[in-house]
């Protein structure tokens, strides 16, 4: 898509800088950032949504840069979720990795539940 650039930035420098712009409801953080990454996933849906009906299935340039938008919406209740969680955003990736690689090395990457 030519959207992407070379950046150092780690997932943990984003998760501090984005703790920068962070307006919320403190006394409702977690409610309300998961709510509104519930909301924020589903714009990223309606966009892929828009692809299918609006454009054939195909990613075109423009809807590309939409859900791209939509998906950086996603990243940042993520980090604003985790860190009120006291989580940093780079320990949850590689927790998440971990967590996929057994499961590949299990062959249970496909199926259904947590306990895979």
């Amino acid at each position: 898509m030519g959207l992407i650039t070379p950046h150092d930035l780690t997932l943990d420098d984003y998760q501090d800088k984005a703790v920068g712009t962070a307006f919320y409801p403190k006394d409702r953080a977690i409610t309300y950032l998961a709510l509104a990454l519930a909301g924020e996933a589903g714009e990223v849906a309606n966009a892929i949504k828009k692809m299918l009906r609006d454009d054939g299935g195909q990613l075109t340039a423009e809807r590309g840069k939409k859900i791209v938008d939509e998906l950086g919406d996603v990243l940042w209740y993520v980090a604003m979720l985790a860190w009120e969680m006291d989580v940093p955003l780079g320990f949850l990736a590689d927790k998440n990795l971990k967590k996929l690689a057994a499961r590949a090395k299990k062959g249970t990457l496909h199926g259904e539940g947590d306990e895979r």
